[in-house]
């Protein structure tokens, strides 16, 4: 599925850049906000997705520890850059109709 939160922050940044222009100090802001929004989807959530998968393997395995865990960590947690880039597409297509 395309990311969501790209989807919403590029309709976001498409329509202010619309409004007030690309050269406005809110598009310049709202860019930044996209940007960072973007690369924890695709950077920051993904890596930690990551490690709890590893985490979840390492106290499944029996003798390796005694850690008794209630409830797995959660392993689907951030997107593929394929994904954050159809989100960010999208958005833009919107944000341009609308």
């Amino acid at each position: 599925m395309p990311s969501s939160h790209s989807a919403i922050v590029m309709v976001l940044t498409t329509m202010i850049g619309k409004e007030y222009g690309i050269t406005s100090p809110i598009f310049a802001m709202a860019l930044i906000f996209s940007a960072v929004v973007m690369y924890d989807a695709a950077g920051v959530r993904r890596a930690a997705g990551k490690q709890a998968k590893l985490l979840n393997k390492i106290v499944s395995t029996p003798g390796l520890t005694n850690i008794q865990m209630q409830e797995k960590l959660v392993e689907v947690l951030g997107h593929t850059p394929i994904q954050v880039i159809v989100g960010a597409t999208i958005g833009i297509i919107v944000g341009i109709i609308a």
